[in-house]
């Protein structure tokens, strides 16, 4: 297993600790723990605060076994749309601030047997969670044509949804689409010429999202930090797509995920957070030649209203 140092660099490291704006005796929750990149920085600025931590992937254990004789530090091994429930149960039903970041962890993409990255030949598992039973293999081997060129188009922004789609559905009558090899050769010829890459990394993002549920977390997430922020808490949320970042924009300046914001009787907008980046930040040219992951992450930051 990788030590943590080469578990995941965090991302954007000094625009996160500075977003949160920490306090020495605030408490504050990565609900990404990971290899705990970004958990140790924070802690290492606290003094009588705790900091609680999310991660449902059981390969993050051990990576929190480093913590374990800290008493500032609670490790929950859960995902973060029970957020506010947690919490509670760890006696921190209102914190200082909260940090996501949503990006899948390097450990996770080298893995081979996990079934994220397409440099490799593997089952098509695709669970950031090994305990639910949804993994991609049997999201391509159940799922009609009309709900496989949904996943494509709208979690991959996939150009040709329906000609993969119905690829894999005659693909399926033949034989078992069982590895990432598989998958790849039912799709290679649809994929455009000399963006092969890139065609296969939208397409193993959608079934990733299919299979993790992942906007459906975010949003289930999101709802609930106003209610478990304090009064000038912060969120920190990195994201690394368009999907996420759009969900994570349109509910911090709107309240909302859709449609306008709601006004009340006087014309004031009803919204939990106020946006303290207008724009979101990325990273430097000097991060992104040492972290190439770091490239296409979006930092946006929202205090509570």
């Amino acid at each position: 297993m990788d030590s943590p140092s080469t578990y995941h660099v965090p991302v954007m490291l000094s625009e996160c600790l500075e977003g949160l704006q920490i306090q020495p005796d605030g408490i504050y929750v990565d609900v990404t723990f990971g290899g705990g990149g970004h958990s140790r920085a924070i802690l290492e600025k606290l003094t009588t605060g705790r900091l609680l931590v999310f991660d449902q992937d059981p390969d993050a254990v051990a990576n929190a076994l480093e913590f374990k004789d800290d008493a500032r530090f609670t490790f929950i091994p859960a995902n973060f749309r029970h957020l506010k429930r947690y919490l509670k149960l760890n006696k921190a039903p209102q914190v200082n601030g909260i940090l996501a970041d949503l990006g899948v962890s390097s450990h996770q993409i080298n893995t081979p047997e996990r079934g994220f990255s397409t440099r490799f030949d593997a089952d098509l598992d695709m669970r950031m969670n090994p305990n639910i039973e949804k993994t991609a293999r049997e999201v391509l081997k159940t799922r009609s044509a009309g709900e496989l060129q949904r996943i494509l188009g709208m979690y991959g922004e996939v150009t040709n949804a329906r000609t993969a789609a119905e690829a894999i559905i005659a693909a399926r009558y033949n034989s078992q689409i069982e590895t990432v090899n598989d998958l790849k050769g039912i799709l290679m010829r649809y994929a455009p010429k000399h963006r092969e890459n890139k065609y296969f990394a939208q397409v193993f993002q959608a079934l990733r999202i299919e299979v993790n549920d992942e906007l459906a977390v975010l949003e289930e997430f999101l709802t609930q930090v106003p209610e478990v922020l304090a009064p000038d808490g912060r969120l920190v949320v990195m994201s690394y797509h368009s999907l996420e970042d759009r969900l994570v924009k349109n509910y911090i300046q709107k309240g909302k995920f859709y449609g306008e914001v709601e006004k009340d009787f006087y014309g004031n907008e009803i919204k939990p957070l106020k946006s303290v980046t207008r724009k979101p930040i990325e990273a430097t040219a000097e991060e992104v030649a040492v972290n190439p992951r770091a490239r296409s992450a979006k930092l946006r930051i929202a205090e509570k209203a």
